[in-house]
Order: structure tokens, then C-alpha cells, then sequence
């Protein structure tokens, strides 16, 4: 791996909004580069002219505590840009920022969060019409590209499938010093946020429903049969992790489309993970492509996730489903934008797969597309025409 620092999509969108008196607000889980990415940011502005404020120091939350105009401006007297890392951690966040976009003039501030801020802090309703948004994930295709010819992502896919791509396995020389790392990332770091939340105690339970997610990926999962799987916690309490979960981006849902079939299913979900390299860790198993059992399972992840990293980058408003019906015919993945309709299909071994009957009967305009590992790149990368 190399040590060349990898461009993210985002920066150019996010210098782009750095405008007098609105707040940028970047979202990612833990360890997906948004210091690095605010410090890229920073290199182009003149040290006296910005305050970097760590949220999870307390110095910096001290600071911040007294909620008032004259505090602020003495604050951030002579400088042009607040930047708040981990800004989750300090209380009312989202009203001292509104307080300081509306009384300081010519303030830029941007703020990251590891976690959604209306968590618990509620950001949103403070800054509404002040604010603009963004999410980093981890290293998205579209982003590897710039460092790699075709040979090299080649090579490289098989080990996306079992380790991911958080930015620092980038780095990283060996498989040994990849798996140390993701299991360190999900016994100490991503859950951070979670069990620091109020009410919160069961570390354990999460982990076992992870489990349980991990190894039915692609599937849709049953409410009830994970509440029953894990004793001791209600159907309630499963929703609630799960929400929790989506929040500080471990996992997210996709639901059953429905057009004009009653036999389509669509009250269930299935669960993917946003990084493979967290799944496989979850499960502790890193046994090469060639000795799982699951390789559908980690292509369909990678594929589903990659999709969303591409759609939210470029920006496309796009609505993300699955399809099936009771009759068991189904699609990996449907995407709808305004009117238009496009199914994919996704095969690790490349063959062929024709569109399910009665999707093609009651969606005859929609397109249709098996995704392999002979045309991946183009999907993800939005390199070709749909």
C-alpha cells in the first residue's frame, strides 16, 4: 500500500460551501478521515485566522459553555473560521452555532460529529437554513482510482471484500497488521458513541445483534427473531440498536420497492454494513475468497455500498430498494429516480441472469443489469452509461 494521501470527493464540495455565516457539518463514523480532511482544509488558511476546537477535550467544551455573544466574538476575535472536531460532545451545540452564525459577521464554522448530532444534541432544528451537509465514509472506488491503474484495483478487490477500505489499512503493509486494526476499530472505537449514549449499558447485546446482521447480509431480517435470538431484550429494544446503529454508521437498511404488485413484499428490511472490513471483524473471520462460504454475501455489500458512496459524492437523489416477491422471484437492487427505474442483479461468478418474469410484466420500461466483477467498476464509478 502506498503512503500517498488519497484526495476525497468531498473537499471540493465542502471548500465550495465554506461561505460567511453557515455551518458545514461532516458526518462519518470514527476513523473515516474527517481530521485529516479538516487539516487539508486548514493548509490553505492562515494559522491566525482559524480556531481548531476539539469536542472531546474539555478544555475546548469549557470554552464554549458560556452561551453568549460577547464570549463568542472574545473568542473567535480576529479570526475568520471556527472548526469544531467531535463536536457531538458539547452540550447545545446546535444553538451556540446559531448563536454565533447570527451574531458574529463573516464567520465561516465547520463541525464534524462521529455520530448523527440529534442523538442527543439536536443540531438540526437550530440550524435549519444555516447549515449545509456532508457524510464521509470510508475510501469509496472513485476515490482509490486516482492512485491506481486497472491491474492494481484488480488485485486489490479481493482484499476489499475481506478488509474494507478505512483510510489508514491504505497504509498498512500486511494482512497480520489489517486484522489487528479492524478488530481494534470495533472493540474500542466504533461503539464509542453508542455506550456513551444515556440509557445505553448492553454492550454486549449490540455486539451479538451485529453478529446476527453480519451473517445475513442481503437477507431480510425478522424484528422479532432477533429479539428472540437475543434473551433479555425486547423487539422495542432491537429497533432502538438498530436506529442507534444506522446513526453512527455501522449499518443501514434498504426496503422492498413496491410499484402495482400486491405480492410484492415490502414491510421487511434487509442490513448492510458500510464497511466489509467491519462485518469480517465482527465475525472474526479474514479467511481468504477462495476459503469462505460467504463471498456472495461480502460482493453484495461491497457492491450496495460502494453504489451509496458514489450516489452521495456526485450527489444523485436517488432512492435505493430491493425486490421480491412472496412467490420467491427478487432483485439485489433497484434504484428510482424521479420516473426512471433501473434493477441490477449482483454475481460474483459471471453469468448470465435474465430480469425475473413478473418484474419484467409489470415494469416493462425499467432496465435491467447484472452486475459482475467484469463490470463493477463502470457501476461504481459511474464511469459508463447506466
Amino acid at each position: 500500500m502506498s503512503s500517498t494521501y488519497i484526495n476525497r470527493l468531498v473537499l471540493e464540495n465542502l471548500q465550495e460551501k465554506l461561505q460567511p455565516n453557515k455551518v458545514i457539518i461532516i458526518y462519518g463514523a470514527r476513523r473515516t478521515g474527517k481530521t485529516i480532511l479538516i487539516k487539508k482544509m486548514l493548509s490553505s488558511w492562515p494559522k491566525k485566522e482559524y480556531l481548531l476546537l476539539n469536542g472531546e477535550d474539555s478544555d475546548a467544551r469549557q470554552l464554549l459553555e458560556k452561551q453568549s455573544i460577547a464570549n463568542y466574538k472574545q473568542l473567535l476575535a480576529g479570526k475568520s473560521l471556527l472548526v469544531i472536531d467531535e463536536a457531538q460532545h458539547i452540550p447545545t451545540i446546535g444553538e451556540k452555532l446559531k448563536l454565533m452564525v447570527d451574531e458574529i459577521p463573516g464567520i465561516h464554522i465547520i463541525a464534524t460529529g462521529s455520530a448523527v448530532f440529534d442523538l442527543s444534541y439536536k443540531l438540526g432544528e437550530p440550524l435549519v437554513g444555516r447549515k449545509y451537509t456532508f457524510r464521509l465514509h470510508p475510501l469509496a472506488q472513485i476515490e482509490l482510482q486516482q492512485h491506481e491503474d486497472l491491474l492494481e484495483t484488480t488485485a486489490n478487490l479481493e482484499q476489499r471484500l475481506i478488509y474494507g477500505a478505512y483510510p489508514e489499512l491504505w497504509h498498512l503493509k500486511n494482512v497480520k497488521q489489517k486484522q489487528d486494526y479492524l478488530l481494534e476499530l470495533i472493540d474500542s472505537t466504533l461503539l464509542k458513541d453508542i455506550l456513551a449514549y444515556e440509557g445505553i449499558r448492553k454492550a454486549d447485546k449490540i455486539f451479538n445483534l451485529l453478529r446476527l446482521l453480519a451473517f445475513q447480509v442481503g437477507k431480510e431480517v425478522s424484528i422479532h427473531e432477533l429479539a428472540n435470538s437475543l434473551s433479555g431484550i425486547t423487539r422495542n429494544t432491537v429497533e432502538q440498536y438498530l436506529d442507534l446503529l444506522t446513526k453512527v454508521f455501522i449499518i443501514y437498511p434498504l426496503g422492498g420497492f413496491s410499484g402495482n404488485l400486491r405480492k410484492e413484499v415490502t414491510k421487511s428490511k434487509r442490513w448492510y454494513f458500510y464497511d466489509n472490513g467491519v462485518r469480517n471483524a465482527i465475525i472474526r473471520n479474514f479467511n481468504i475468497i477462495t476459503m469462505r462460504n460467504d463471498v456472495g454475501e461480502l460482493w453484495e455489500n461491497y457492491l450496495a455500498t460502494e453504489r451509496i458512496k458514489y450516489q452521495d459524492y456526485k450527489g444523485s437523489i436517488t432512492k435505493n430498494y430491493f425486490w421480491r416477491t412472496y412467490d420467491q422471484q427478487e432483485l439485489d437492487w433497484v434504484e428510482q429516480q424521479q420516473d426512471e427505474l433501473n434493477a441490477y442483479e449482483f454475481k460474483w461468478r459471471s453469468k448470465k441472469h435474465k430480469v425475473p418474469a413478473a418484474w419484467g410484466k409489470a415494469y416493462p420500461h425499467a432496465n435491467f443489469k447484472v452486475i459482475t466483477p467484469n463490470n463493477y467498476l463502470d457501476w461504481i464509478t459511474g464511469e459508463a452509461n447506466q
